[in-house]
């Protein structure tokens, strides 16, 4: 056998995996990876369909179907008040985690230092590390998950070729506000630091707050790669369809990349979503659906022994355990699974140092049955 040298020597399967394959073993409600488990609108369905009926089923230009980049532009920039080109300045991708990696390949260099957030996406670090990067981690502490600006700028030196934020933030629930955006606006000013902002959650957000896209400020926009998900949007995780939006400049190095690695994107869906798209209320509608199933499924365990602060976005809740036990999140979350039948993601695993808070991520993009029966079981533990 071949000598290989890993080149990610210390990873191994992601934890969505792991607690998705302990909740099927043992028959457990699965409220850990993220997904709906409704159906998606019948719609959407027959658009793809109908696309492939019509015989779009080859290569789709590398970029993106323009008609599909127009809509995507037009959504942003009637939302946030922007003006991304279609033609040069969007790009469809094969999910957002695909968008994600593409920014970090192209932009990320041997000895380039990279800002995180932690608790973050799994698949920033990797990345990172693949491209010759090394992290900068910066730890928040539940339950508020708020950026210490201070702390941030303390980390920015000469070799700080990029910093990640997302909002609204997996698996913390926290949302970034105006106020936070123009003070990361305010440190990035007068440098070369490229900002990849994780947007895709940015139709879940609950309490009539406004989602603060990069794309509404001029000093970050002109320096951000902000990647989307129509997966999170439409309920269609496994089409494994997102978007990357940037300036020209960036969007041509990303585009280098992209090429080489997927080339281009599944063809009748994205004739599918362009149509899709032309109905604004399709994505307006999603935090109102949301919040009503955060609010049913917080109501159902108000009386259980775990507390928590509502979730100001995405369709994840925390639950803070420290009145029922002291075991660690993976070992709690383990034993909830075998035990009681139910599934969550411990936070620890997304930690610096995997800082134990003492808190599991409960997925509620679930029909309201679902919420039920896991609400009955939580609240007998």
């Amino acid at each position: 056998m071949q000598n290989i040298k890993s080149k990610l020597p210390n990873v191994g399967t992601t934890i969505f995996t792991v607690m998705s394959q302990l909740a099927s073993k043992h028959d457990a409600i699965n409220l850990s990876q993220g997904f709906p488990n409704f159906t998606i609108d019948q719609k959407l369905i027959e658009l793809v369909h109908h696309a492939m009926l019509k015989g779009h089923n080859q290569y789709a230009p590398m970029p993106g179907l323009l008609s599909l980049r127009e809509a995507i532009a037009h959504k942003t920039n009637s939302l946030y008040g922007s003006n991304y080109h279609p033609e040069t300045e969007v790009t469809v991708t094969d999910g957002a985690t695909q968008a994600i990696f593409t920014a970090i390949a192209a932009c990320v260099s041997k000895g380039d230092e990279v800002i995180i957030f932690k608790p973050a996406y799994d698949s920033y670090e990797p990345a990172i590390t693949l491209f010759g990067g090394t992290v900068v981690p910066i730890q928040l502490s539940a339950p508020n998950f708020t950026i210490d600006w201070q702390e941030v700028a303390s980390k920015i030196n000469s070799k700080t070729k990029m910093v990640i934020i997302n909002t609204p933030h997996n698996p913390g629930g926290a949302v970034l506000s105006k106020e936070d955006m123009l003070q990361l606006e305010k440190l990035l000013s007068g440098t070369n630091i490229i900002l990849l902002s994780d947007e895709v959650y940015e139709h879940i957000v609950f309490d009539g707050q406004e989602h603060q896209s990069a794309a509404r400020f001029a000093g970050l926009a002109e320096r951000t790669f902000i990647t989307a998900s129509f997966g999170k949007t439409f309920h269609t995780t496994g089409w494994k369809m997102g978007y990357c939006i940037a300036p020209k400049a960036l969007m041509e190095e990303f585009r280098k990349v992209h090429q080489f690695n997927v080339f281009c994107c599944n063809h009748p869906m994205q004739y599918a979503l362009a149509e899709y798209l032309k109905t604004p209320n399709n994505y307006l509608s999603l935090s109102s659906f949301y919040q009503e199933k955060r609010d049913t499924f917080l109501s159902l365990i108000k009386d259980s022994r775990f507390s928590y602060i509502p979730s100001k976005g995405t369709y994840f809740q925390l639950l803070n355990y420290t009145t029922i036990t002291d075991e660690n999140d993976i070992k709690f979350a383990e034993r909830l699974t075998k035990e009681h039948k139910i599934a969550s993601i411990p936070v620890s695993v997304f930690n610096l140092n995997q800082q134990d808070d003492k808190v599991l991520r409960f997925c509620f993009a679930k029909t309201d049955e679902t919420l039920k029966r896991a609400a009955e079981v939580l609240c007998k533990i």
